[in-house]
């Protein structure tokens, strides 16, 4: 068994070219491949973060009030966290192709929707069937990745198809922010679903026909739920990941209201959680090749001295702008590492378990939003989610040191 202290693990005995039951040869055109399989990446982490930045506005053209329309994006989160398992379990036996162009499809019909809802209601219906094909296509992307590198680049190819994810907080996320405070709030849901359209159509040209996993079952897959190790792995991430969305879902009301900066700089400022995800994600697997659990240690415990620190500088406006930057470079810290740490306790279950990672991580969407949401209804206050997110943070490395005494205990029985 892995020690919690290991470094990054090596691909799995049984490759994803092998497990897909494929046996599909090194592509002709990885790098098109990877490149559509990470504009799908790019249009999801646009649409999961943009409502953020856009939130004054959506509350305004749904005519609710800014918490209450936080609340959508708590339901996009949720749409993540059940549709993951659900659609990994039942898609596990299906081509892989043919299953990333249906999740696409379902992607953009839910952002389409999102920017026709004419009311908070129906906005809800749509952001919640929005994030249902999420946490399954990074899965399944993953794994087509990994099936169609060279042998000895898989692990970069999962991770070029991950990369999507940050660089869509870097420009994606700034511009629609942009579009959305030009034009209309509905602009951007409209750019989202044509990035999801312009997916499909790079899919199909340049992702080969496959075959699914041949020993795929929908019970091997849920015996992951078994291992205790996964359930506390899950819930460091459900809880400890939750303090920055409790900061990030009110990033626009905190620099306007909270700073006295202009509107016009929201942008910015989202743009600085993009560079801090893009620069977190290497720094997190530095710091895997040093120590897993230690990392995990080193994110929780960072995450909840900054979120205090951005509590304390929000109301001098510039301030604290490089506490976001290091607020998402910790929040990478912990989402790879999370990533890497299932990867050991998942066993068998490698679909499922990555599908899992992104559900936990919005579970904590949800749950830092929608705590946010209920502090600044009680204070008025738009600073004072980041007191919540300070008490995740801490409640998160309670469960990870549960997590290594449990680990601890079963190599002393060994």
């Amino acid at each position: 068994m892995t020690t919690p202290s290991s470094p990054r693990p090596h691909a799995p005995r049984s490759t994803a070219a092998s497990s897909d039951g494929s046996g599909t040869p090194p592509c002709a055109h990885f790098g098109a491949a990877v490149l559509a399989l990470a504009t799908g990446g790019f249009a999801i982490g646009t649409t999961e973060f943009v409502s953020m930045g856009l939130l004054p506005q959506i509350a305004h053209g749904v005519h609710e009030s800014i918490p209450t329309t936080g609340h959508a994006i708590s339901a996009y989160a949720l749409g993540v966290v059940i549709g993951a398992p659900v659609l990994a379990y039942f898609g596990a036996r299906l081509p892989r192709r043919g299953l990333l162009i249906a999740l696409m499809v379902a992607f953009v019909v839910g952002n389409a929707a999102s920017a026709l809802a004419s009311s908070y209601g129906l906005l809800l219906i749509a952001r919640f069937f929005s994030g249902v094909p999420h946490g399954a296509y990074f899965g399944v992307a993953s794994l087509v990745a990994a099936s169609l590198a060279a042998p000895g680049r898989k692990g970069r190819a999962v991770a070029l198809v991950m990369l999507g994810l940050s660089v869509a907080n870097v420009f994606g996320v700034p511009a629609g922010t942009w579009l959305g405070q030009d034009l209309s709030w509905r602009a951007a849901y409209v750019l989202v679903a044509a990035l999801g359209l312009l997916t499909i159509v790079l899919v199909r040209a340049f992702i080969p026909a496959m075959p699914a996993d041949r020993h795929a079952t929908g019970r091997r897959e849920l015996g992951l739920f078994a291992e205790p190790q996964v359930w506390l792995t899950l819930l460091i991430g459900a809880v400890g990941f939750g303090g920055m969305f409790a900061v990030y879902t009110y990033i626009a009301p905190t620099v306007t209201r909270v700073g006295g900066l202009s509107e016009s700089v929201v942008p910015v400022f989202t743009l600085s959680f993009g560079l801090g995800m893009v620069f977190g994600t290497w720094v997190a697997g530095e710091l895997a090749d040093w120590s897993i659990m230690r990392s995990l240690a080193i994110g929780s415990a960072g995450m909840g001295l900054v979120l205090l620190v951005f509590w304390a500088v929000a109301p001098y406006g510039w301030w604290a702008l490089p506490v976001t930057f290091a607020i998402t470079t910790l929040g990478s810290v912990l989402v790879v590492n999370l990533q890497l740490r299932l990867m050991h306790v998942a066993g068998e279950a490698q679909t499922l378990g990555a599908a899992l990672n992104h559900a936990s991580l919005n579970i904590a969407n949800a749950l830092g939003a929608w705590l946010g949401g209920i502090v600044v209804s009680a204070s008025g206050g738009y600073r004072d989610p980041a007191l919540v997110g300070v008490g995740l943070s801490v409640a998160g490395l309670l469960v990870l040191l549960a997590s290594a005494l449990l680990h601890l205990r079963r190599a002393v029985a060994a």
